[in-house]
């Protein structure tokens, strides 16, 4: 039976606690993400780092930050091959801290990263699927252009983590990351990627595409109003489209 999941840090079962700092078990809510005590695990799943590395490891960090960081003493004790490992890794912190290491390995193309990065994805986890996009982002904006292109066939992928993963890296704001300045100021260099999800079945990845539009239309409100118009007309009353566009200018009045 599936334990119930913490909704706050203060409800963590100390056992539980233990757990997930062994990383034994997957984290079941934001709260028991947030709550994992990295150097504990770090020493668990890679004891063969310097005991002085994970000691100096800033806990108190933001947890991107953490991500991160956590990555980048792997990668550089380590090496890249540490990589399969951590992706294979039943927790799915350790899972997560995979995509930071995809992401921070020199030499590797991003055509490359993103057919490695497919399966972290696709995860069955709701916090690996995150990581995922969140690591490779930076990559994806600074090369934008290549990005879409690489991304187009993610955009009918059968799996709709994979859909949803074209759409969210790409958010010109996004969530717990930094911006993509050319997404914000021109929108429809997304499209590509836009158009062939306006009538995707997912609920998870047209929240998704709504949550890209109302991004963009807090820098370009007309563009994302008159996008969302064009689409209305050409979908055929299509309730998917309608349920996008609605989401997408819900701070906007046309």
């Amino acid at each position: 039976m599936k334990r119930p999941a913490a909704r706050r840090r203060s409800e963590i079962p100390a056992e539980v606690q233990q757990q997930l700092n062994f990383g034994e078990i997957e984290t079941g809510s934001l709260a028991e993400g947030l709550a994992v005590d990295f150097r504990v695990l770090l020493a668990q799943i890679a004891p063969e780092l310097p005991a002085q590395a994970i000691a100096d490891f800033d806990q108190r960090a933001g947890v991107t930050r953490r991500m991160s960081s956590a990555a980048h003493l792997l990668l550089q004790h380590l090496g890249s091959k540490v990589f399969k490992r951590l992706a294979e890794h039943p927790a799915d912190t350790v899972r997560g801290w995979a995509a930071y290491v995809l992401a921070a390995t020199p030499r590797l193309s991003l055509p490359r990263k993103l057919e490695l990065i497919a399966p972290l994805a696709d995860d069955h986890h709701f916090a690996v699927r995150e990581w995922a996009w969140l690591a490779l982002r930076p990559q994806v904006a600074d090369q934008l252009s290549q990005a879409i292109e690489q991304l187009i066939p993610w955009c009918v992928e059968s799996s709709a983590n994979l859909r949803r993963f074209a759409s969210e890296i790409t958010r010109p704001r996004g969530v717990w990351c930094a911006h993509i300045s050319t997404l914000k100021a021109h929108p429809h260099l997304g499209l590509p990627l836009l158009e062939p999800l306006r009538e995707d079945p997912s609920i998870y990845v047209q929240n998704s595409v709504a949550n890209w539009l109302n991004d963009a239309a807090k820098s370009q409100p007309e563009w994302v109003l008159e996008l969302c118009a064009r689409w209305r007309r050409s979908s055929d009353h299509s309730p998917i489209t309608a349920r996008i566009c609605r989401r997408a200018c819900r701070n906007l009045t046309s």
